[in-house]
């Protein structure tokens, strides 16, 4: 765990559509439109309803984030954010886009009043960012958007790692940025 001003950061193992958190961050395509991994999960999770109102946004561009309602999930939003697809020849426009999509999901979850949210892992599955990189970016990210806003409203933010891999990554990156 860490601590940067009054915002907790927590790594755990487990499946995100479980988190009881205020929102939950969906590793989404630019459609919005549901697909593998964590963002079929998130769909099946929430039911068909968010498939509707996902329909509704125009899609979403990589790096950015769009929020919707929960439905059947326990947490009360879904922050949706379109990950990079990792390209070795563009490493740098692809990191800047993960930073992005992290960033931009935690403004979004503060315009909205959020307290608490989880995320996955983004892009390190079907996307094939490198995880160990991927985790680097995240640390300093979150080190950066709360030392830039003391103020936050957030209280706690938490990835959630699907398995021990991602879980060893995150906690070995967190320990590098935070101890």
């Amino acid at each position: 765990m860490a601590r940067i001003g009054g915002t907790e950061i927590t790594i755990e193992l487990g499946d995100i559509t479980r988190s009881t958190t205020d929102a939950i961050v969906n590793a989404a395509n630019c459609t919005l439109l549901g697909g593998g991994g964590v963002d079929g999960a998130i769909h099946r999770a929430a039911g068909v309803k968010l498939l509707a109102y996902c329909a509704t946004l125009g899609g979403c561009r990589t790096g950015e984030a769009k929020i919707t309602p929960g439905f059947k999930l326990p947490a009360k939003y879904v922050i949706h954010t379109p990950g990079p697809v990792w390209s070795k020849s563009h490493a740098e426009r692809c990191d800047a886009l993960l930073r992005n999509s992290y960033f931009n999901s935690l403004s979004v979850a503060e315009e909205n009043g959020c307290k608490t949210i989880a995320f996955p892992s983004i892009s390190t599955g079907i996307y094939h960012f490198p995880l160990e990189r991927a985790a680097a970016i995240v640390a300093k990210t979150f080190a950066e958007y709360f030392t830039a806003n003391p103020e936050s409203c957030l209280e706690r933010v938490t990835m959630v790692c699907f398995d021990a891999n991602t879980y060893s990554a995150y906690e070995k990156a967190f320990a590098e940025r935070f101890d």
